[in-house]
């Protein structure tokens, strides 16, 4: 049963001062003081003081957050000598599922935070398998199960999903996949749908094949007629995509639209047999 957003009306609620509290040790997120968001959270404080108490929970030597993290480095970067707090008792996997179904439902988390936090409680601290966690969050076992699949995308596929120039959608594709860098880059400046992606997938060899043909042959060339019939593949994909929506258009219209462009479509076609039949009558080194 999900754990969701709770509240802790019947806590004390204590002022407490900032030197005898410490960042949670689990946490799910890391969030720098200078960004626009925490500039602003630090200007509302400024004006009308903290309007909710972060949620702490006390140890053998002082208190330890629970929820409210960006609130308490907020207040201490403001100098404030106090911070009011509600005092609850929760055990780490509590602490830690209260923090990341409110960081979750507040949307501050992006991918691969959410990964890195659902890979952590599963497997590092061992609390529960994917079904356990996805129950006590609301999500779904398979949305759960897809965000830590990220974790297994090579850095320059991360960073585009962090700088959200591709989505979670299209990085899944690309899990297992020889994603070279030139594929990588086509879905991101081509912003290419899911559908164009496994399409293109689907015409690509397997990894064993990969590593075959760069023992092979290292072929400057070779890469240059390749990446020719990949972008042809991504320009049929492009038609097909723009015949279906020819379909919508005035009757009028219509047919001699989609009689242009499965014209064109098919010249796309042969340019792309042309091509591979080039590559395969170039001399082997």
């Amino acid at each position: 049963m999900s754990i969701g957003m709770r509240e802790y009306n019947d806590l004390v609620v204590e002022p407490i001062e900032i030197r005898f509290i410490r960042p949670s040790k689990f946490p799910v997120r890391y969030s720098a003081d200078d960004t626009a968001e925490m500039l602003s959270l630090k200007d509302s404080i400024r004006q009308h003081g903290l309007l909710q108490p972060i949620l702490v929970r006390a140890l053998e030597q002082g208190f330890e957050i629970v929820a409210g993290h960006r609130r308490f480095s907020a207040c201490r970067s403001l100098r404030h000598r106090f911070i009011s707090c509600r005092i609850g008792e929760f055990t780490d996997q509590q602490a830690f599922e209260i923090q990341l179904t409110e960081n979750i439902q507040r949307k501050s988390m992006d991918p691969l935070e959410e990964a890195e936090a659902y890979h952590k409680y599963v497997t590092e601290f061992g609390w529960g398998g994917v079904v356990d966690l996805s129950a006590r969050i609301g999500k779904s076992e398979e949305y759960v199960s897809h965000r830590i699949q990220l974790l297994r995308l090579p850095d320059s596929v991360k960073s585009h999903i962090v700088d959200r120039s591709m989505n979670v959608s299209q990085a899944l594709e690309l899990v297992g996949a020889p994603a070279s860098e030139t594929f990588v880059d086509d879905i991101v400046h081509n912003q290419l749908t899911v559908k164009q992606i496994r399409d293109l997938k689907s015409g690509m060899p397997d990894m064993k094949t990969v590593a075959k043909r760069k023992r092979d042959s290292k072929s400057k060339e070779s890469n240059i007629t390749k990446r020719g019939i990949f972008a042809l593949k991504i320009a049929l994909s492009r038609f097909d995509d723009l015949v279906e929506a020819a379909h919508d258009a005035d009757p009028q219209q219509r047919a001699a639209l989609v009689a242009f462009l499965m014209d064109m479509r098919l010249k796309v076609h042969s340019m792309i047999d042309e091509t591979i039949r080039f590559e395969k009558s170039r001399p082997k080194r």
